[in-house]
């Protein structure tokens, strides 16, 4: 079978959309047919007509078949702006930018391939429509079997709304049933906060002396860790210094390198070739100069 290179899902969404134009396209077809059929039925009743009437029937034939070709085409355009519409807005949806390639529209290759694709999966899908309609297929369920249906989804739902209001009363107890636990407890401990208050305000002192020596001790650190910042400071500034040392020398050293470079760049003959072609055009252009100045008028 023809592919188009798109995942089984893209390519079912193209196959919808050509199954809708190909019934829109064969629906304007019958309308055009229509008009062929109504000159027939309503003009062509005498056995012959002049050219002024054949003329006048082929003009009126031509300005109807006109407007349902261009009806079309319209409604055709339309419809997949729409398509577009669709497809950008799930993009923007995810900050997404789509391109389209108009020129890529006119490509005989990519046509030729569609039309490729559509032929073999119409062809395949009448074949399988054919198979699924000599198949037994089950009733339609009728007006009493959809009531039944809905009633069943009613009781079903009422039932599970029982089931939550149940729930929700047991939740409702339990709640209450913490929150007495809580006054509770919360009394117990107002009663031995009352009783250990002795004994707290001994151990909160004896923490507070803990924690200033603890500070003092971090204290002592801190400086001596200041301390070793101090000298590693200057350490490096004087690595910096250093550096710049060997930066400035390195540069001069690069720079005396450029210069002889230059140097001996002067002293290879493609430079003195150079050198000698530039003077001889300079005394060429003195000479004209010269020449020219002999014709110039006198002010």
């Amino acid at each position: 079978m023809a592919e188009l290179g798109f995942s089984e899902h893209h390519q079912n969404e193209v196959i919808n959309y050509m199954r809708f134009a190909r019934s829109k396209r064969a629906l304007r077809l019958k309308t055009v047919d229509s008009c062929f059929q109504d000159l027939k039925d309503s003009r062509l009743v005498e056995e012959t007509f002049t050219v002024d009437e054949v003329s006048d029937m082929l003009d009126g034939l031509q300005v109807v078949v006109h407007g349902e070709v261009e009806s079309e085409l319209i409604h055709t355009a339309h419809t997949n702006v729409l398509l577009l519409r669709q497809l950008f807005s799930q993009a923007e949806k995810f900050y997404l930018k789509l391109q389209t390639d108009v020129s890529e529209l006119e490509n005989r290759e990519l046509l030729e391939q569609v039309a490729e694709f559509e032929k073999t999966e119409f062809t395949s899908s009448n074949k399988k429509a054919n198979q699924e309609s000599n198949k037994p297929k089950l009733a339609p369920l009728n007006e009493g079997g959809v009531s039944e249906l809905l009633n069943k989804q009613i009781l079903r739902l009422q039932d599970e709304n029982e089931k939550l209001k149940t729930r929700l009363r047991t939740i409702e107890s339990q709640a209450t049933s913490a929150l007495d636990e809580k006054s509770k407890l919360e009394r117990a401990l107002q009663d031995l906060q009352r009783i250990q208050g002795d004994q707290k305000l001994a151990l909160k002192k004896k923490e507070i002396t803990n924690l200033e020596d603890t500070v003092a001790a971090l204290r002592s650190d801190f400086q001596k860790t200041l301390n070793a910042s101090t000298v590693t400071q200057k350490n490096l500034e004087e690595n910096l210094v250093a550096t710049k040392h060997d930066f400035l020398k390195v540069q001069e050293q690069l720079t005396m390198a450029e210069k002889e470079l230059e140097k001996k760049f002067q002293q290879t003959a493609a430079y003195r070739n150079m050198k000698e072609m530039l003077t001889k055009k300079n005394d060429q252009i003195k000479e004209i100069r010269k020449r020219l100045s002999k014709y110039e008028p006198d002010e």
